[in-house]
């Protein structure tokens, strides 16, 4: 699916070569036939707006959604078991996966990040890629409603991935469930996660203190769990982080 190596772009941390690629992206959705004309007008809208803004006011907006706070995680496995003890099989599961099918990742992302997912997938028979976005449908459609509700156009991105399910989205609910969840990238609620951290860190000093100079992202590699993913049938091998 052409357009998931395109929505895998825009996911990730804005660089100045996704902006320099600002026409194949767009003519990589146009070709994309697998998307209802709306959602690849949506998703061209999309480009336009991102790629016109100054590359460092997208940079900041792209950290103040995704990394503050947990409620909109691109963490795949953050929202399945959270700080839980049981992500780290899923994890080692995921990475074994991308290894076996010849798909290779570089150590600065953790396999669950959904970008290097969607970069994966897009590599995979349109099949085998539909039925893993169906896996993930779930946290698919409460990132975007979440990201609705903050009035943040980065949700057509997600709307995009959930026409690809080919599943009916049932939303209401949902909408009525985020409408009432409390902010966690407010200051107060970040200096709470921080002062619980320290905490964390106090009581395993010993056990983490080689951990001290990673991200929590980095830390959480040997946490997770799966989704419900199994190893496809061998294909050529592939490399991420390729290029339009």
């Amino acid at each position: 699916m052409k357009s998931l190596k395109v929505i895998s772009a825009l996911l990730s941390y804005p660089e100045a070569e996704l902006f320099e690629a600002r026409q194949a992206l767009i003519d990589e959705v146009r070709s994309d036939t697998r998307l209802p004309e709306a959602q690849r007008d949506l998703l061209i809208e999309f480009i336009e707006q991102l790629c016109s803004e100054d590359l460092m006011d997208a940079q900041e907006n792209y950290v103040s959604l995704f990394d503050r706070g947990r409620s909109l995680s691109l963490l795949l496995f953050e929202h399945v078991h959270g700080e839980s003890r049981d992500r780290g099989q899923a994890m080692v599961d995921l990475m074994a996966i991308y290894e076996e099918q010849g798909f290779a990742i570089g150590v600065r992302e953790l396999p669950d990040y959904i970008p290097l997912y969607l970069e994966y997938l897009s590599l995979r028979p349109n099949s085998e890629a539909q039925q893993w976005l169906v896996d993930v449908s779930h946290i698919l459609v409460l990132l975007e409603t979440r990201l609705y509700q903050r009035e943040c156009n980065y949700a057509v991105l997600f709307e995009a991935l959930l026409s690809l399910t080919g599943l009916p989205v049932e939303r209401d609910e949902l909408r009525k469930k985020v409408a009432s969840e409390v902010r966690d990238d407010t200051p107060e609620a970040m200096d709470e996660v921080w002062e619980e951290e320290m905490v964390r860190f106090t009581e395993n000093s010993a056990q983490d203190c080689g951990d001290n100079a990673v991200s929590q992202r980095r830390r959480e590699l040997d946490q997770v769990q799966p989704l419900n993913i199994q190893p496809a049938s061998p294909s050529a091998p592939s490399e991420s982080a390729g290029s339009f």
